[in-house]
């Protein structure tokens, strides 16, 4: 009986890491996005049955799939270590919810909306991009923490001295904040905001290059630095958990070192005795 378990458990993890397994589960994503984004247009309304039983028959492929991929564990609990396999649970567990019920009738819908984040789960490159923005956020916290209080000393600035010019724009520091954004986005800053103000202060204009120079290419590219450095920390992760890729073998060749390292320790200490 045990042997049957352990053949039926390997048999199960080949159908997991089969490249054809993954494709068609990628496959039935976009098709479950392919049926939510249906259900929006008016003209599907004659096809509700239809896609009806497509939504439950996908519904019913991914509880198949996370069956397959709990079984080809060796125990249960290591299914649920990672948290990507947790969120694909939930998703799955959750898509269960029936839609005959009119109150419940939104809720599952929603559900249903979120299988598409499926696909980051699925796609590795998708999940470093993702894990590389969740870690940033906090370095990420500090520059735009920094972005404010340049926001903030330029609008007081602005409201100060074009109050007049504008009191829409800048009447008060917090519409000043606000048009700044305006001018941050290059959205009709020139013709808003610039030219207008120039007409009574002719050099205000050091004042918009200074602040969208600091804004547009100072803080944006340390933005971008900082999610270049982590993705590029994250793909090393993976690279290493694979064990394909350059710093796998980098990781591989140091832990081999620090192997061959004690073993020369323990033979110079056999020698010295």
């Amino acid at each position: 009986m045990k042997r049957q378990a352990v053949y039926l458990r390997k048999q199960l993890e080949k159908i997991r890491k089969n490249k054809l397994f993954e494709l068609t589960v990628i496959s039935i994503i976009i098709i479950s996005a392919l049926l939510i984004g249906a259900k929006t247009y008016e003209e599907a309304s004659r096809f509700d049955r239809v896609i009806y039983w497509l939504d439950w028959g996908v519904t019913a492929f991914f509880l198949v799939e996370i069956i397959i991929r709990l079984l080809s564990e060796r125990r249960f609990i290591n299914f649920f270590k990672k948290g990507w396999n947790i969120f694909d649970f939930i998703i799955v567990t959750a898509s269960l919810i029936p839609m005959d019920y009119s109150e419940m009738v939104l809720l599952a819908r929603l559900l249903r909306v979120f299988r598409v984040l499926r696909l980051v789960s699925m796609v590795p490159e998708l999940r470093i991009l993702l894990s590389a923005l969740v870690k940033s956020l906090p370095r990420m916290g500090y520059v735009a923490l920094l972005m404010f209080i340049i926001f903030y000393i330029y609008g007081a600035i602005g409201s100060f001295l074009f109050h007049e010019v504008n009191e829409k724009l800048w009447g008060n520091i917090s519409l000043a904040m606000l048009t700044l954004f305006q001018v941050a986005t290059f959205e009709s800053w020139a013709t808003a905001v610039l030219y207008p103000t120039m007409e009574h202060f002719p050099y205000s204009w050091i004042y918009f290059l200074t602040f969208i120079f600091l804004n547009a290419f100072v803080f944006l590219n340390m933005m971008i630095g900082i999610v270049l450095d982590v993705m590029q920390k994250e793909s090393a992760l993976y690279e290493i958990e694979t064990g394909e890729g350059e710093a796998a073998e980098i990781h591989w060749m140091r832990e081999n070192m620090e192997t061959l390292r004690q073993q020369m320790d323990r033979i110079e200490a056999k020698l010295d005795k």
